[in-house]
């Protein structure tokens, strides 16, 4: 599978899972889903043309599995969902670091204190390693920890609020 292919679909709602599901819970759905929709799990008595529709989401279902089930390509596609998430809306540069189960890699750990006020973006700023920027938004700092990811690059940090 060629790596736009990976990014064309939405690989967690085929395997009716949440992208906070651990690697447990993901082997599960598939196992679930691969019970239902396997060609040799059909009845005979199954029209054509839904069987055809079965055994393409069949396909879909192992192809999924083969994305979410390996930790690299799972990270690459979760990062790339999240990246398109930024473009599409700079003001869901922010994730929380408990939605990410500890598994986005994260560069730095820094309080909002470090970050720096820009007026024009109505952003809190932080300079990246190489050169971007991570955005911090008014309405993304009410959580007490975040994890914010580079406008350029695939690292992130974690963003702790002083209380």
């Amino acid at each position: 599978m060629t790596p736009e292919n990976i990014f064309s679909k939405d690989w967690y709602k085929i395997l009716d899972a949440s992208s906070s599901s651990n690697l447990q819970e993901l082997k599960q759905q598939y196992q679930k889903m691969v019970l239902l929709y396997h060609p040799d799990k059909q009845s005979p008595d199954v029209p054509s043309g839904e069987a055809e529709q079965r055994v393409q989401r069949f396909i879909e279902v192992d192809q999924a599995w083969k994305i979410l089930g390996n930790e690299e390509t799972k990270k690459a596609y979760d990062l790339q969902r999240h990246v398109a998430a930024f473009h599409t809306n700079p003001g869901a540069s922010c994730i929380k670091a408990a939605e990410l189960k500890q598994s986005w890699p994260v560069d730095a750990c820094i309080s909002v204190e470090d970050m720096t006020w820009d007026d024009d973006l109505q952003s809190y700023v932080f300079e990246c390693r190489c050169g971007g920027e991570y955005h911090l938004y008014n309405d993304e700092i009410e959580e007490n920890l975040t994890v914010i990811c580079c406008n350029t690059c695939s690292l992130s940090i974690e963003v702790k609020q002083n209380i």
